[in-house]
């Protein structure tokens, strides 16, 4: 089969591996994004275009595949399918529908829930019990095209977003070459989706991470996890400055009071009273352990909350 490839970072680094690997595919034209200096995108960022180089495959840099430059080496590949993998930008018909077989669409979720951006992240704040990759074919609404293949991984107790990452990645490669052979071979009778289960997630922004102490000690334990190094880490203000929450637990006891106040040491931390039924003493708290400042200091949470009492907000106090 002839291929063309469309993708990013490490996701299309690693797809585009498993296709110039496999013997029965040749991939001739690979089309990447312009390097960014976005929060997201400077994490996991092996070059496409850089393999695709060492390789003698062609690239072609775009922001958006909507030019008449890239039309022309589409059709001049005569390509059997074209794969689509962490593609940032919107695919028009004109594209997706060209090759013979159209379009494979390589997204990290188990579709149809969490179509869109960042669906490790949401899947952890959730507490999804599995999260996966899922094959399918490119159609006018984004991740929403009939499946053709869908491979799940467990998410662990303790998983962080970076744990979900590794385990899903080893998916890319085999899941998009064992589609491709199911195309080949002329299989047409692929699953459609049920679009009453569909959700759609946005990018995460800065707002994303500020902390909310109405939320559950679950839910906190959760968005830190979620939030884990190498990605913008969740943050609260204590005494004027962002304080970043690098590791965080569930608290063993009970503390009731009002959401945000530094109340009490546990094990290795100083738990934090959580949650919107806090004050009925119903609410676990939050265990801080380690924390950033934004100089990059790190610091146990026993050695910045030195006594108790004072509150975490949501802004600088």
């Amino acid at each position: 089969m002839r291929v063309a490839m469309f993708g990013y970072q490490t996701w299309g680094h690693r797809t585009l591996q498993a296709l110039l690997e496999a013997p029965d595919l040749e991939v001739v034209l690979v089309v990447t994004h312009p390097k960014s200096e976005h929060a997201y995108e400077r994490i996991w960022s092996d070059s496409v275009a850089d393999l695709a180089a060492e390789h003698g495959v062609p690239v072609l840099i775009r922001e958006r595949p909507d030019d008449e430059e890239l039309m022309a080496a589409l059709k001049e590949a005569d390509l059997d399918v074209i794969v689509a993998t962490n593609w940032r930008t919107w695919i028009p018909p004109q594209v997706f529908a060209l090759p013979r077989h159209g379009t494979l669409n390589i997204h990290d979720s188990l579709l149809p829930k969490y179509a869109g951006f960042s669906p490790l992240i949401w899947a952890l704040l959730n507490d999804e019990p599995e999260v996966g990759v899922t094959a399918h074919m490119m159609d006018d609404t984004l991740d929403a095209g009939d499946i053709v293949l869908q491979r799940a991984v467990p998410v662990g107790p303790r998983d962080t977003t970076a744990d979900l990452f590794h385990k899903t990645l080893a998916l890319f490669g085999p899941i998009t070459v064992d589609g491709l052979r199911l195309i080949a071979s002329g299989r047409t009778d692929w699953t459609p989706q049920d679009r009453s289960q569909a959700s759609f997630f946005h990018k995460r922004a800065d707002e994303d991470l500020r902390i909310d102490w109405t939320w559950t000690a679950q839910e906190l334990d959760r968005l830190v996890r979620a939030q884990c190094d190498p990605y913008p880490n969740a943050y609260t203000y204590y005494r004027g400055q962002r304080i970043r929450v690098t590791k965080a637990s569930v608290s063993q006891a009970v503390y009731g009071g009002t959401p945000g106040r530094v109340f009490y040491r546990e094990g290795d931390g100083v738990a934090i009273v959580a949650g919107a039924d806090a004050r009925r003493g119903k609410s676990k708290g939050l265990v801080i352990e380690r924390v950033r400042l934004d100089d990059g200091t790190e610091l146990a949470a026993t050695d910045l909350f030195r006594t108790m009492g004072g509150y975490l907000g949501h802004f600088p106090a």
